[in-house]
């Protein structure tokens, strides 16, 4: 579970995160709301590249402002990014495995959970492969398995459905419902692909200018009013 409390943050004049509380309980959550509405920064707070101006943000207990963004990859928090980080002069297996470097494992629990991860992501078969080779859909599916090891807790995931086809959204979606069963971790997922959130997220938080204007049942969010408002003339989310 994780508990967000009266976060704030301004880059000068402008309230990118304005006294936002939320307590998100579900597997998948969903984080939606039109251009600028503070999403990216929201995940920004979480990876601690951003410090907040004042409240609380703590996951299953631990208080995870408190930790050095170091300390908190090392808890348990993951994230994709926008623009992948699949690093191309090394293996699939060998980009997944740097994320096992800080976790004091012995060497056949990394393989085990490298080839875990590999297979959830239906990577298994090019995990020699390198980079270089992957195509886009590919290398997002790299992003999402580095994600997945190494005990995570919570994963956050920024678009990671940008510019894929329908049937690579489809193993997309598929992914993303199964990381809770299948490592026990709590996902937050913004894309702009509303069809993607309604059909993997069981609750949906909804930002605009960096307020808390809806958060409950994903099906009945994007029927409120005051989201479909938000999101009039701008249908991108981003």
């Amino acid at each position: 579970m994780i508990e967000i409390r009266d976060l704030s943050v301004s880059f000068g004049g402008v309230r990118a995160l304005d006294h936002l509380s939320a307590t998100l309980v579900d597997p998948v959550v969903g984080i939606i709301g039109p251009n600028g509405a503070g999403k990216t920064t929201l995940l920004n707070v979480f990876s601690g590249f951003v410090v907040p101006q004042s409240g609380s943000l703590s996951a299953f207990g631990t208080d995870l402002l408190a930790l050095p963004p170091y300390r908190r990859t090392r808890w348990g928090l993951r994230r994709s990014f926008q623009t992948e980080q699949v690093v191309d002069d090394l293996s699939v297996a060998d980009n997944v495995r740097v994320m096992l470097d800080p976790h004091p494992l012995a060497r056949a629990e990394k393989e085990s959970q490298i080839a875990k991860a590999l297979e959830f992501v239906h990577l298994a078969d090019r995990r020699d492969a390198l980079g270089a080779s992957l195509n886009a859909f590919e290398r997002r599916m790299v992003e999402l398995a580095k994600t997945l090891v190494g005990a995570s807790r919570v994963v956050l995931l920024d678009e990671p459905g940008a510019g894929m086809r329908q049937h690579e959204v489809a193993v997309l979606r598929e992914v993303i419902l199964g990381i809770h069963d299948r490592f026990g971790a709590q996902t937050l997922l913004i894309d702009h692909d509303v069809e993607l959130i309604a059909a993997t997220c069981t609750s949906t938080l909804v930002l605009d200018f960096g307020e808390l204007i809806a958060l409950g049942p994903t099906a009945e969010v994007l029927k409120d009013g005051r989201v479909m408002a938000a999101y009039l003339g701008d249908e991108e989310v981003s």
